[in-house]
């Protein structure tokens, strides 16, 4: 067996290559959720054909990467991080009238209708559209003559691991009305062979449709992806680290999961209970033993369509928040516990996955590591040359200074940015999160340490300026002695009130200073400021600065009202205002000069 600094070193050339294969330059990027734009030819939701006018608008703005929310095909919640599956992807972003087959006027009249029904450019995206969409796929993919199906037959051959256990799942979800794999008739919920066998050559016909519908996709992406590339642009995927319990994968492969648990995280200063995701861990051992196929399969077919992925929470291949399935859902993370439970294992635990994945693609990886992370997770990132990522909220000295770092002081080998599509954007977060730590966790503290929590918020905090369920301190809080003070125990009981007092007390004056700005510090989030904070992000030492599309309309001026509104998802929450919000601006609005001018200057002044 090879030792952990042999692994390390064949890990870092393995890196090197994919580094070798994009360039090492310094590069910026946004990051657009496909189902948050619009195009001028959309209906009722950005589809995949919208990547080449992104691509365009990225172009023009001087950024070379264009990074992607998940494409994977979603359940009911729409969640892009709770997926059917981990291969397919999902027919609601097909372009309608580049499938095989739209050339009938029964074709054209359904879409022209659909669009009058489904007009795009809403605040939040109507996903009925997903279902309406498929019917009309399913008219045209019925009338398609055998002779147009010829390439359909060979991809359908081609990616036979995944694709016919998926094709199955579908039809028997819908055959089921719905209901998740538990549910359904024992003979299918368990897999029996024959029963499996039988619905194939009964319904073959419906298991063609659900199989073509990925062969659709799969061209109108690859395609998209060889367009950006022309332009320049870099297709940055997004692999959610786990997968629905109510998918294709748990179903076919359920001996690779721990279903007696779902994955979240723990308590932190910004959610109180920590968060459950639902989603279900895995038995990483099962997985090896049976030598790893389902993740380098995942692997290869994602490298179809991007040129750099992020893995998303990284550090659960070194070990994962698993709560308890049947612990009450109101407790959400509180409950959990490390797996693996023995600290000493984690190192090993995540080289051993994170090799394999640098053993089985060409990509370049990039990994989400925030939230509370090990030390080796971070040694391992930079040993194995894959970039972090740093958000300006939180890349601050949190032991000495308490205070913000500066642009220079970035992780080099990380991927900058202002917010991140489970954060609030950048202005909200100024307006209504710098400065102020969580109601429900300080609450939580209070009671934990018999401190009356009502009294205590009227003497620490200013009501004009608290908002949202955040605190912000008032200004004649000025020292850890008053606070200690007022919440009347000793230094050591009060270790975490203080701990969030030295972190967030004046953070917005702290950040104000930082940046140079002119004049007293304002509590909203002008133009200008954005703007510095911006170019700030751009000027960072991060190889990578890729921002959120939304945080981009604020620097061209394009969003107005409350920032909170504009906020893509809140972790820990099930609600519509989840995954669906749609920018104001369609594409073609904003390849307008007098914006891309403004982001294009920012980024040649930055040398990106």
């Amino acid at each position: 067996m090879k030792t952990d600094e042999a692994v390390g070193q064949d890990a870092a050339q393995l890196a090197d290559k994919a580094w070798s294969r994009i360039g090492r330059q310094k590069r910026a990027g946004i990051l657009v959720p496909l189902f948050s734009v619009f195009s001028q030819k959309s209906a009722g939701i950005g589809d995949i054909e919208d990547i080449r006018p992104l691509a365009d608008w990225c172009s023009a703005c001087g950024n070379s990467i264009l990074q992607l929310l998940p494409m994977n095909e979603v359940g009911p919640l729409f969640c892009p991080y709770d997926s059917l599956s981990s291969f397919a992807l999902d027919p609601m972003y097909i372009r309608l009238e580049g499938v095989d087959g739209f050339d009938t006027d029964e074709a054209r009249a359904s879409v022209a209708k659909l669009k009058e029904a489904f007009p795009a450019g809403k605040r939040n995206v109507d996903y009925r559209i997903k279902a309406e969409k498929l019917k009309v796929l399913r008219g045209i993919f019925d009338a398609l003559p055998e002779s147009k199906k010829n390439g359909f037959r060979e991809y359908a051959d081609a990616n036979s691991y995944w694709l016919e256990d998926f094709a199955l799942f579908c039809y028997l979800k819908k055959a089921h009305n719905g209901y998740a794999w538990w549910q359904w008739d024992k003979e299918y919920r368990d897999r029996d062979p024959v029963a499996l066998k039988n619905i194939a050559i009964e319904h073959a016909n419906d298991l063609d449709f659900f199989k073509w519908l990925q062969w659709q996709l799969f061209k109108q992406f690859s395609e998209a992806r060889k367009y950006a590339l022309k332009k320049g642009i870099l297709l940055k995927g997004d692999l959610p680290i786990l997968v629905s319990r109510d998918s294709a994968d748990v179903w076919a492969h359920p001996s690779y999961f721990n279903l007696d648990f779902v994955a979240g995280a723990p308590p932190d200063m910004y959610c109180a209970k920590g968060q459950r995701w639902g989603t279900p861990t895995y038995k990483w051992d099962a997985i090896f033993s049976d030598a790893g196929t389902y993740l380098a399969e995942k692997l290869a077919y994602a490298q179809n369509f991007y040129d750099i992925l992020r893995i998303d929470h990284v550090v659960g291949l070194f070990r994962i928040w698993a709560i308890p399935f049947n612990d009450p859902e109101e407790n959400k993370g509180l409950n959990g516990a490390y797996d693996p439970g023995d600290e000493q294992q984690w190192e090993s635990h995540g080289k051993r996955i994170l090799s394999f994945m640098l053993a089985h693609t060409s990509m370049l990886l990039c990994a989400e590591d925030l939230g509370t992370i090990p030390p080796v997770c971070t040694k391992t990132l930079l040993e194995f040359k894959i970039p972090g990522n740093d958000v300006q909220r939180w890349i601050k000295d949190w032991k000495v200074k308490h205070d913000f770092l500066a642009p220079g002081e970035y992780r080099p080998l990380a991927v900058s940015m202002l917010s991140t599509h489970d954060t609030t954007n950048w202005s909200a977060w100024w307006e209504n999160e710098a400065g102020t730590i969580d109601e429900g966790l300080f609450d939580r503290l209070c009671a934990a340490r018999g401190i009356d929590a009502a009294a205590m918020k009227k003497a620490l905090f200013d009501p004009n300026l608290s908002a949202h369920g955040r605190l912000r301190w008032l200004k004649d809080i000025d020292s850890v002695d008053r606070l200690v003070s007022i919440l009347g125990q000793g230094r050591d009981q009060l270790w975490q009130f203080i701990d969030l007092y030295e972190n967030s007390y004046m953070e917005k004056e702290k950040l104000w200073k930082q940046m140079a700005m002119k004049g007293a510090m304002k509590e909203k989030a002008t133009r200008s400021l954005v703007s510095e904070v911006m170019r700030a992000n751009l000027q960072t030492a991060s190889v990578f600065s890729i921002n959120l599309i939304t945080d981009i309309l604020y620097l061209f001026g394009a969003i107005s009202g409350d920032p909170y509104d504009y906020r893509l998802n809140t972790p820990g929450t099930v609600g519509p205002a989840n995954w669906s919000l749609v920018m104001p601006l369609s594409i073609e609005e904003m390849q307008d000069e007098k914006y891309t001018s403004i982001l294009r200057k920012m980024i040649k002044a930055s040398g990106r």
